[in-house]
């Protein structure tokens, strides 16, 4: 069974709504063939009716023109802190879409990218000495990310004016939180600084692009990047589902009350590394249903209840392809909605024996909900399984078939190649 170890707690409250929540990405740019906040923003009710309870907008602010990549650029070369990009509409259009997402019971999250700006951010000129500088006193970048250059923590001003821009978007649009983009690679000390200025205002969910364990001293949710590439590894066949365990084991580790993001895709990955369908094949949905029954918040990116297979361009318009209807649509509302019960959004984790290295099964509870999930990662059939446990007991139902059924305590169940199953106490 798994259970928290780490001492070390984060210092700020979480967010009471970000408990059971689940997490879509919006990259509005490819969402539409318009690619702008009015034309995403019709999709809010069907988002609502899949079980999405707080929208996080990929980077909503300008970007720069000197040493843009492709023909539109990346999202992630602010060239203002403060205004909306263009491309996407007006500021009003993006408070429209804010207010309409508060009525129909979403939180919103903008991505912010405090680590570097565009080569043409004002702050280049007005304040040179809040950019780190090369030997020669150049701007210069750590990553090789040729289109951006690196900010200077050190200096108290900068740090000032980063704050207040994050505020703005408080203040201006009632955001209810951030996504923030690579952050370890920005002192933790002003992640701090920020929260505690930004919380101020009101109280937000903050999410970390990073997988460092300390930075949830202030951050609610961190990535699971170890995770995705022990997946990555186990599917090409050089990893076991033993080293799995071991990621999920060191993440079962972690400050009590902190939760990781668990994904099977975001734009990063679909972009660069390729599809869920890429990386996992026929395992995809059993990927999707365990991001949604472990211990952690889930992450759904734009078109994957379509589904969406190709990679989307990243600096070019490269729009989505909607399946009409949404082929996953109802694959992911009943998944969503199982991760919104108490057993799994709270409750605690049993690893079942399974006999079979393709097998993967556990039972979540929590006081007298049991969920029972049973996942044939490899493509194998006929793969034989028993639960025997005493949480294994009464009436259960499976979700998507609406079939019930009596277990006894010992049960065998028999799945064939990317099976998932999945059953929930009555």
């Amino acid at each position: 069974m798994f259970q928290s170890a780490i001492s070390m707690a984060n210092h700020f409250p979480s967010v009471a709504w970000a408990g059971a929540a689940s997490i879509y990405e919006v990259n509005v740019r490819q969402y539409t063939e318009e690619g702008t906040f009015a034309a995403f923003q019709q999709q809010l009710p069907r988002l609502r009716d899949i079980g999405i309870d707080i929208l996080w907008f990929m980077p909503i602010t300008p970007i720069g023109k000197e040493q843009r990549l492709g023909s539109l650029g990346s999202y992630y070369a602010c060239s203002s802190y403060v205004e909306i990009n263009p491309e996407f509409g007006t500021l009003q259009d993006f408070k429209a879409l804010v207010n309409q997402a508060h009525e129909l019971g979403f939180k919103v999250i903008i991505d912010w990218v405090a680590n570097h700006t565009a080569w043409d951010h004002p702050w280049t000129l007005t304040n040179p000495d809040w950019y780190i500088k090369d030997a020669a006193g150049h701007f210069t970048e750590a990553n090789g990310w040729k289109d951006v250059i690196d900010l200077n923590f050190t200096n108290a001003n900068l740090r000032k004016a980063m704050i207040a821009s994050m505020e703005y978007w408080v203040n201006e649009c009632n955001i209810d939180g951030f996504r923030c983009d690579m952050a370890h690679l920005v002192p933790l000390d002003f992640w701090q600084e920020a929260r505690t200025q930004c919380d101020s205002l009101k109280p937000l969910f903050w999410l970390a692009e990073c997988e460092v364990v300390e930075y949830h001293n202030v951050f609610d949710v961190t990535y699971t990047w170890e995770w995705m590439e022990v997946t990555k590894k186990y599917f090409e066949g050089n990893a076991s589902l033993g080293n799995v365990y071991d990621v999920l084991h060191k993440y079962s580790q972690y400050p009590k009350d902190s939760k990781k993001l668990f994904l099977t895709t975001n734009h990063d990955e679909n972009s660069w590394n390729g599809t869920e369908y890429e990386k996992y094949g026929d395992a995809a949905k059993a990927m999707a249903m365990f991001t949604c029954t472990w211990q952690g918040m889930p992450l759904v990116y734009s078109g994957q209840e379509s589904p969406n297979r190709k990679r989307l361009s990243f600096f070019d318009k490269d729009p989505i392809v909607w399946n009409n209807p949404l082929q996953l649509h109802g694959f992911y509302k009943t998944l969503l909605a199982l991760h919104k019960t108490g057993a799994v959004a709270f409750g605690e984790t049993f690893i079942l024996p399974t006999g079979n290295e393709g097998l993967m099964a556990y039972l979540r509870r929590q006081g007298e909900q049991v969920v029972l999930v049973i996942l044939n990662l490899s493509s194998k059939g006929r793969l034989p399984m028993n639960v025997e446990h005493d949480w294994l007991e009464g009436r259960f139902e499976n979700p998507f078939s609406g079939l019930s059924y009596t277990f006894k305590r010992n049960e065998t169940f028999e799945l064939q190649p990317y099976e998932y199953l999945v059953y929930t106490k009555l």
